[in-house]
């Protein structure tokens, strides 16, 4: 029974499951990889085969024989573009849109190039999907880009795709944001597909109040035209005034399709303005929501909020997980969604019925600016216990050094001293430390799931914002800013900014495995370590994350980067244990991917950019297998 369910979810033949074909690795973005080359035994063992440099046009040779990854740079830089890509393995080829305005295919062995397209229109933040074609339209990589496109390439030869929109584009802003020029709209994950649809989110910017809808469409591959438009604010079920032309409540992350029933599950993000719930009272129906819509035709079939009256910026962004848990002897399919405040919830696939239960708890309304009307009450599942930190006090101050204990302890006395206290703190006209920050918890990055041990891996970015609300100088909005006078590196944070280390007790980055057929967790680890810290002898306190997930693989290992430390680990999936890392000196931003080659061999795959502490060094793509 379950093995079928597997490989539902699983799309195009059973051979993909040797590839990665999109985003998830499967349409139920359970990033779950059944290959088992790779083991916790033999992974220490694992070389650099091949890597690319996104900002040159080719692919840079290897040589590094010690097999860590290198610190070298290029002959020449230019300038750096913010990118979370991760590549698309499908039939023999490797595909990777790069911020350098260009799509690659190259031969996944070697990192040879097969064809490069090139275009002004910049791909989204996160990558591209796969289209299998029919019997008389080719296979296509379909991507939305930076400034509002939607672009389809024949996935054999780089070459847009001329029935599909205006000579391979869709310009979606056409009929849709002309009426709004000057206002951000882009794509900045990939689209979603359903049998011979691309439904795409939007990226709509989180400042303008009325603006560009963040609506979901839905467009036939085979010929560009809209099919569907589901609205995210409609005005029965707002208050008419604060619904009209409102922006948010967009989709800028990841959505998830089931084959079998046909629905499609959507994290939407909260309605703009963020932080500022003055203008929009209620709950705002569907902001911070998972929503689940027949994917053929775009009707609501249910709906779950997970945060009421969203003054956190806690948008759903990750991608919804397909998994199933064991009740009353059979196999339940149930859908699971992590969150920005620390949360997982599971509900049943076909009615949205939660799978554990939900409590709605009260939040406190102290701070509050003037003019809003808090949500009392949050829902907060029963299991599994949040998996990062929700809440701080003062005792709670880290002690890792003398130095950075008095750093912390004076940034929390500032301005008469912080508000403190959680889970959902309020941001207001008083400096609050707010467990977990706007980004996360966890972010776009997500879970992955094994259904063979029906455990859940997530990361945890345990950080907090430090910030207090002020008023415009109009008067008629509010908006968050750090606290005066802040140190230098402080940002939106609560830490040491030049040195990322967070001012609450360790962890400051976890990754955990969790049951879902308990809702117990089967371990929990802190992921990632500051080098001065080892040296000091501090336990390993984690790091910050950067928003990036992970991956497992039958293999029995959990592969991620996601830390500030610029390295790539593996860990065993049954016990945590840290098997291997890798020094790219480079911060993994994107989630990995594993797959098998033409040659038999087994690749591991992850994009990295960035630096320690920030430093500004175009993306490589990593690409490592055994000897």
């Amino acid at each position: 029974m379950f093995r079928k369910l597997l490989l539902v979810v699983i799309p195009f033949t059973l051979s993909a499951q040797t590839d990665w074909p999109t985003w998830g690795h499967d349409r139920g973005n359970q990033r779950y990889s059944p290959l088992k080359q790779i083991t916790p035994a033999n992974v220490e063992k694992l070389k650099l085969a091949w890597s690319y440099d996104v900002s040159e046009a080719q692919p840079e040779p290897v040589d590094d024989p010690t097999g860590r990854g290198g610190r070298g740079s290029a002959a020449r830089r230019p300038r750096v573009r913010r990118a979370q890509s991760m590549p698309l393995v499908v039939d023999g080829v490797l595909y990777l849109a790069t911020a350098y305005d260009r799509v690659v295919a190259m031969e996944p062995e070697t990192g040879k190039r097969i064809w490069t397209f090139e275009s002004k229109h910049t791909p989204a933040l996160r990558g591209i999907n796969y289209w299998p074609g029919t019997k008389d339209l080719p296979p296509q990589i379909v991507y939305g880009t930076q400034d509002g496109m939607l672009v389809s390439l024949n996935a054999k030869t780089g070459k847009l795709v001329p029935g599909f929109g205006n000579e391979g584009i869709i310009n979606l802003k056409t009929n849709f944001a002309e009426k709004y020029p000057k206002q951000q709209y882009g794509i900045s994950s990939p689209p979603a597909i359903f049998r011979d649809l691309v439904i795409t989110g939007s990226g709509t910017g989180e400042q303008a109040v009325v603006g560009i809808p963040g609506d979901l469409r839905a467009w036939d591959m085979k010929t560009g035209k809209l099919v569907w438009r589901f609205h995210t604010i409609k005005e029965d079920e707002w208050k008419p005034e604060e619904a009209a032309e409102r922006s948010g409540v967009n989709s800028w992350g990841i959505s998830t399709i089931d084959v079998e029933s046909g629905l499609i599950f959507i994290p939407l993000g909260s309605p703009n303005i963020d932080f500022d719930g003055t203008a929009r009272k209620g709950s705002n129906r569907y902001g911070s929501s998972i929503v689940a819509l027949d994917a053929a035709t775009g009707k609501v079939k249910w709906h779950f909020q997970t945060t009421h009256h969203d003054n956190w910026d806690y948008d759903l962004t990750s991608a919804p997980i397909l998994a199933s848990v064991r009740r009353n002897g059979r196999n339940l399919p149930i859908v699971i969604q992590t969150s920005k405040q620390g949360l997982v919830f599971m509900f049943e696939r076909a009615t949205g019925k939660p799978v554990y239960e939900i409590e709605e708890r009260a939040v406190p309304a102290n701070n509050t600016i003037p003019g809003d009307e808090p949500w009392p009450t949050q829902p907060i599942p029963v299991k599994p216990l949040p998996f990062s930190r929700n809440s701080f006090k003062p005792e709670d101050i880290a002690t890792v050094t003398p130095e950075h204990e008095k750093y912390c302890r004076e940034l929390l006395a500032r301005e008469g001293g912080a508000v403190t206290g959680g889970p959902y703190t309020q941001y207001g006209p008083k400096l609050s430390v707010v467990f977990p920050a706007w980004t996360g918890g966890n972010n776009w990055g997500g879970g992955s799931y094994d259904p063979q041990l029906g455990y859940l891996f997530v990361s945890a970015k345990n950080m907090a914002n430090f910030n207090k609300m002020v008023q415009s100088a109009d008067g008629k909005s509010w908006r968050r800013v750090p606290p005066d006078d802040a140190p230098e590196n402080l940002g939106d944070y609560f830490w040491d900014g030049t040195k990322q280390w967070p001012c609450q007790q360790p962890p400051w980055g976890e990754l955990s495995a969790i049951n879902v057929n308990t809702g117990e967790y089967a371990w929990r680890v802190p992921l990632g370590s500051f080098e001065e810290l080892d040296a000091k002898g501090v336990p390993k306190t984690g790091t910050p994350t950067t928003n990036a997930g992970s991956i497992v693989t039958a293999g029995g290992l959990v592969f991620i980067g996601a830390t500030v430390d610029g390295k790539f680990r593996a860990f065993d999936s049954r016990n945590g244990k840290e098997v291997w890392v890798v020094d790219h000196s480079a911060d993994g931003v994107s989630n990995p991917i594993t797959y098998q080659g033409k040659d038999g061999k087994q690749y591991v795959a992850i994009y990295a950019a960035g630096g320690r502490h920030k430093e500004l060094v175009p993306g490589k793509l990593f690409v490592y297998s055994l000897p």
